[in-house]
């Protein structure tokens, strides 16, 4: 079938049939990446940030039941209407109807790769990098086109390497204008940016060295900013924060890392107003805090704003309004932390999920 009439009957699916999240509890999520069968768990997440249990859906597909060394495997669509998970062990992608009462499983379809890691979705275009060399085969990402029925249709020829073989990459996620595409390589330290083309399809990479050692996960701010944790390699108190700049479809750095005096800095959040940004170190059991400027340049503000109350934090998001914090933590856990209007954090609640949990998103 021709791209152009994938992309035609694209066009038709998304302007027919709607599926409405609005008036929805909030809640969060987590995928239990059971080698024996994933699925979603959902916790209803109660006004005062607590949360209680809320189902667990299949996701049809297989996960690895160890870590990822990725941040993404779990997202909401930019409009919270759908949910995508990946299935590392069955090398495939997972679709979901957000509902009232939990999750209704749309479609699950082949990642274009092996070993499916990370997702970002914009304009119903839904993108995935796999870590194909770590299983014997090459690095990849690959796209798809998202119905409002919530089915996916690969996009012909988007499907692009990445910088060799194996890159041990960690996220991809679209720039703030949605025309290219970020990917952090942990084991080349370098930044993978795909522009795409009008009909979503990924051109060939263009590569950039890391401003820090192994970069890892990454956040948006505000004025096409991105902010990028470098866990260096997990060397005691070496990680730092990276800031960047999307300027005409490139990278451009902002100023040097900055250190954050703890170890293994993986996963990033940015708050709303693009004012702070978190990281959650695995190596310390602890979550650093940064002021952002206009220009986009952290300052440290606390090295240790929280000690997590279970090792290995490693996931985490941000309610709605940044008012909660929720955090992965050692892949058996999730702690919601208060972010009060100062920047501090003061734990609210706790919940078991699955050993080998992977993947967070909170609406």
């Amino acid at each position: 079938m021709k791209w152009s009439t994938v992309f035609s009957l694209f066009l038709v699916f998304l302007f027919t049939g709607n599926v409405l999240a609005q008036g929805n509890p909030g809640a969060v999520y987590v995928a239990s990446n059971s080698a024996a069968g994933n699925s979603v768990m959902r916790f209803v997440r109660n006004a005062d940030g607590t949360l209680a249990p809320g189902g667990s859906f299949s996701t049809g597909g297989l996960g690895t039941g160890s870590g990822l060394g990725n941040q993404g495997g779990l997202i909401l669509s930019r409009d919270d209407r759908w949910l995508f998970v990946v299935n590392a062990g069955s090398d495939d992608i997972s679709a979901f109807a957000v509902t009232r009462d939990g999750l209704r499983l749309t479609d699950r379809k082949p990642s274009g790769g092996q070993r499916p890691l990370s997702l970002t979705e914009s304009r119903s275009i839904l993108y995935v990098v796999n870590v194909g060399g770590a299983v014997g085969g090459s690095d990849n990402i690959s796209g798809f086109y998202v119905t409002r029925r919530g089915k996916l249709f690969g996009i012909p020829n988007s499907t692009q390497p990445l910088n060799q073989a194996s890159t041990g990459p960690a996220q991809i996620g679209f720039n703030s204008d949605s025309n290219a595409l970020l990917v952090t390589e942990k084991a080349t330290n370098q930044l993978a940016v795909f522009r795409l083309d009008r009909f979503g399809r990924a051109r060939p990479g263009e590569f950039v060295n890391s401003n820090g050692a192994t970069p890892f996960g990454f956040a948006l701010g505000k004025r096409d900013q991105v902010f990028v944790s470098d866990a260096a390699g997990g060397a005691p108190g070496a990680s730092a924060l990276s800031a960047y700049e999307f300027e005409g479809g490139k990278l451009n750095t902002i100023g040097q890392p900055v250190p954050s005096t703890q170890t293994a800095a993986c996963w990033v959040v940015v708050t709303a107003d693009g004012r702070l940004a978190f990281t959650t170190n695995t190596g310390s059991n602890t979550l650093s805090e940064f002021a952002l400027d206009f220009d986009g340049a952290p300052t440290l503000v606390n090295a240790t704003a929280a000690f997590t109350s279970t090792p290995g934090p490693i996931d985490m998001a941000l309610s709605q309004g940044d008012r909660y914090l929720y955090v992965l933590e050692g892949g058996v856990a999730v702690e919601g932390l208060e972010l009060a209007p100062d920047g501090s954090l003061t734990h609210v609640t706790g919940v078991a999920v699955p050993r080998g949990s992977n993947g967070l998103a909170v609406r």
